[in-house]
């Protein structure tokens, strides 16, 4: 049964790919996007968003799928390399999760995360970067921000970085005071924790490179930095092993109050 929607292209990427084929399967079928609703235990809007490509299927889901079409393993190995691939529209989604996050744990290395940002320290970290500062990237930064923070339901928010981080004056000394500053205002309440590795800590998982880890309302997906971008990762196994990382780094940070302790030093130092 065509709708009135084009398909996507599949050559896009491995995410095209399985909403493309979720929806030939479907029409092949000649199922409506109720009935399939109905197999998975999903609205038709969901079915209707999860073939453009705008909401993603779950393993159950795949695994009821392949059962109906008699696809065998199809639809769960295209989900599992759909995970596995980097697409190069991951931000969007990423984005998205972020937006959506119950818990969102943070590894950020030598740079305070975004989340935490003022827009001073924003502007000095976007140029050290080939481009010089940007209004349209702080703009689109601030405004995540506030996605993130200032919804009805904000996020747990579990910060772990290098000492490095509060001591480098990006920006200058003054964006680094009020970075400094903010910092500690937003430990004060109890949804955001910030803890510093000392330079004394050693190696750990950590200096492998930044990473997220984003708590959602039936899963966990990870994204991991790069130089020239990132990876938004989604097969369960590789988010776990981020998660394993992330709290072998937590058992050799300071706590917070040693880590509030040490920001208020550096603070009167600058």
């Amino acid at each position: 049964m065509a709708g009135n929607r084009e398909p996507l292209d599949p050559r896009e990427s491995m995410w095209h790919w399985l909403a493309f084929q979720l929806r030939y399967l479907r029409e092949s079928n000649e199922l409506t996007l109720d009935q399939v609703g109905a197999l998975i235990a999903a609205a038709k809007s969901t079915v209707s968003n999860i073939e453009a490509g705008r909401l993603r299927i779950d393993e159950r889901q795949a695994f009821r799928l392949d059962q109906r079409y008699g696809t065998g393993f199809l639809l769960q190995l295209l989900l599992y390399y759909a995970r596995m691939n980097h697409t190069p529209a991951w931000i969007e989604q990423y984005t998205k999760y972020e937006a959506e996050a119950r818990v969102l744990k943070v590894y950020s290395g030598s740079t305070i995360p975004g989340p935490l940002q003022t827009e001073g320290y924003m502007r000095g970290l976007l140029a050290t970067g080939v481009a010089a500062d940007d209004a349209e990237k702080v703009a689109a930064r601030i405004a995540r921000q506030e996605a993130l923070l200032c919804r009805e339901d904000p996020p747990w928010i579990w910060v772990l970085m290098d000492e490095a981080a509060i001591k480098n004056p990006i920006g200058g000394r003054q964006a680094l005071r009020d970075q400094l500053k903010h910092l500690l205002d937003l430990t004060e309440g109890p949804r955001i924790s910030v803890r510093i590795l000392s330079e004394e800590c050693g190696g750990h998982p950590g200096v492998s490179g930044i990473f997220r880890i984003i708590s959602l309302e039936t899963r966990e997906v990870a994204y991991a930095g790069a130089q020239k971008g990132g990876r938004l990762i989604e097969e369960p196994l590789e988010v776990r092993e981020f998660e394993l990382a992330f709290d072998r780094i937590g058992g050799v940070a300071l706590n917070q109050v040693m880590s509030q302790a040490l920001i208020e030093k550096r603070l009167k130092e600058l």
